[in-house]
């Protein structure tokens, strides 16, 4: 009888552990944003992701991006400006203007967003390049995971 009863406590913990464990990611929290093209070394980023309380509902899931050393958006073709981008493959996605800062040797790109409400598990944050008179949105420049978000 004791058998059946710890093979059935470690069966429930091998199937049903998983499911029920889903690792949340701590907040607050930042993440590197490095190149995709490896042409461009010192252009990096910093992602700060954690909850804020802005109004009587529930907490929101802030993002906000500093970015530095990037080539000018013309550079890549018709781009004017950066914006961040975060998404979760194939459900949702957000993007806000990055502004930049007027710096000798270039500007330091920053912006944020403060209305996510879905569960960013399994999202991504990079830096795209914008087109601000026709909306569009080009490739990304930096990019990360919010798995390496610590």
């Amino acid at each position: 009888m004791k058998q059946i009863i710890v093979s059935l406590f470690i069966l429930v913990a091998v199937f049903i552990a998983p499911i029920t464990g889903k690792a949340d990611i701590p907040m607050p929290c930042s993440s590197v944003l490095e190149p995709i093209n490896s042409g461009f070394p010192n252009a990096k980023g910093a992602a700060l992701v954690y909850k804020v309380k802005l109004t009587p509902s529930f907490p929101r899931t802030h993002i906000s991006i500093h970015v530095t050393h990037l080539p000018s958006p013309s550079s890549f073709g018709d781009y004017d400006g950066f914006e961040g981008f975060a998404y979760i493959q194939n459900e949702i996605s957000w993007r806000f203007k990055l502004y930049p800062t007027p710096e000798e040797d270039g500007p330091t790109w920053a912006g944020r967003i403060d209305i996510i409400t879905a569960d960013l598990t399994n999202s991504h944050i990079q830096v795209r390049l914008s087109n601000s008179k026709t909306g569009k949105l080009g490739p990304a420049v930096l990019t990360s995971s919010i798995h390496s978000c610590k």
